[in-house]
């Protein structure tokens, strides 16, 4: 028998947060949450998108144990924005039960029903910086410390309580030029007559602390490089804040970039990080007693790069400026050793994305997908 219980409690709540360690226990790919910083985007006094979200979370127990969990989030700015009325799903993790996650999608709609919305979809976040996207292709690879962790089994109970594909995103393994090659020579090349013919400078970073004061204009790029993304909002100025205090610690300066122009104004940027994998499996997600010092080592020493995001303003976009950012984070990860980088997820036909990778070697490694229901 299946008993779906709200989370109603701070100590019902970190249960919740706690619950993909218990279900994942032993499974080699599991990365867990920063637990922190997952419990302040859980709750509402502490994630700023809680201004126009509302979110219910269930906990599912089959004969008196853990057996799922599943977060329902409406996001009332994404609905009036993109003329919609959905519901997402966040955050569902389930054992391999059918009757265990029928249930969890049930609870999900029935809510989603009793507001008047007409689709039930995800997985997704609050935002687009948020986790997103089921793991359906690319299981024997490392994960990402970025991304939605699964098992294989998730798409299957996905299919069966009849959810269809919405939106696919790829994810690729980047090689860097070696520092001598030809591929490296020409980028340089490059980098230099952009950025002279547009008369912009590369912004780098000795610490993190010296991007402060164009914090708010790398959201404000974002949100004009983004918008009409899938599901993409705006991010409010309180939102930009909270994101840049939570990532600001686990950044290395090195892959920071930042094009200029002449009044110092931000018209595109490259953020990356060392890859915190290995470091949050170790940790167990928390930062102490000891967890700290996993986590600062792989800032500093990791051998694969996350990045996370190359915007650059519009007018720009065909003046090559995506190569000088790109070139600019490869001399860095060429000077630290970096093996290789990982996209991220990106979605399948970002064909503006995509022309930016050929310039290294590459190899595609994951798929994520987007379900979604009409209710």
């Amino acid at each position: 028998m299946v008993e779906i219980k709200e989370v109603t409690t701070r100590s019902g709540l970190r249960r919740f947060r706690d619950y993909p360690d218990i279900l994942y226990k032993g499974y080699e790919n599991y990365v867990p949450d920063l637990k922190g910083d997952e419990m302040n985007m859980l709750r509402k006094d502490k994630n700023a998108s809680f201004e126009f979200c509302d979110a219910r979370y269930f906990m599912a127990y089959k004969d008196g144990k853990p057996a799922g969990r599943v977060g329902a989030l409406l996001n009332k700015a994404a609905n009036e924005r993109w003329n919609t009325k959905r519901m997402r799903i966040t955050r569902m993790d389930f054992i391999d039960d059918p009757e265990v996650s029928a249930a969890l999608f049930g609870e999900v709609e029935k809510w989603a029903k009793e507001l008047g919305m007409t689709e039930v979809h995800g997985p997704l976040g609050f935002s687009d910086l948020d986790k997103e996207g089921l793991l359906i292709e690319g299981f024997e690879y490392p994960a990402l410390s970025i991304t939605i962790n699964n098992y294989p089994y998730y798409q299957r109970h996905f299919e069966a309580n009849g959810y269809m594909k919405d939106a696919d995103w790829v994810e690729y393994n980047l090689y860097p030029p070696k520092a001598d090659s030809e591929v490296s020579k020409k980028l340089e090349r490059l980098s230099n007559i952009v950025l002279r013919r547009h008369n912009l400078r590369l912004y780098e970073l000795k610490k993190m602390s010296e991007a402060e004061p164009i914090v708010r204009q790398i959201f404000t790029l974002m949100n004009e490089c983004y918008r009409d993304l899938y599901g993409v909002m705006p991010f409010t100025p309180k939102q930009a804040d909270e994101y840049y205090l939570r990532f600001k610690p686990l950044m290395n300066p090195d892959y920071a970039k930042f094009i200029i122009d002449k009044d110092n104004n931000l018209v595109g940027f490259g953020l990356g990080a060392p890859s915190l994998t290995e470091a949050l499996k170790k940790s167990k997600g928390r930062l102490f007693p000891t967890g700290f010092i996993h986590i600062l080592k792989a800032i500093k020493t990791a051998k694969v790069l996350e990045l996370y995001l190359v915007s650059v303003k519009p007018e720009y976009q065909n003046a090559g400026l995506p190569a000088v950012l790109m070139n600019a984070i490869a001399k860095s990860a060429q000077k630290n050793g970096v093996v290789y980088a990982e996209s991220g997820p990106e979605l399948e036909n970002n064909e503006r994305v995509q022309a930016l990778w050929k310039m290294f070697e590459t190899k595609l490694v994951r798929r994520r997908r987007c379900f979604i229901k009409e209710i």
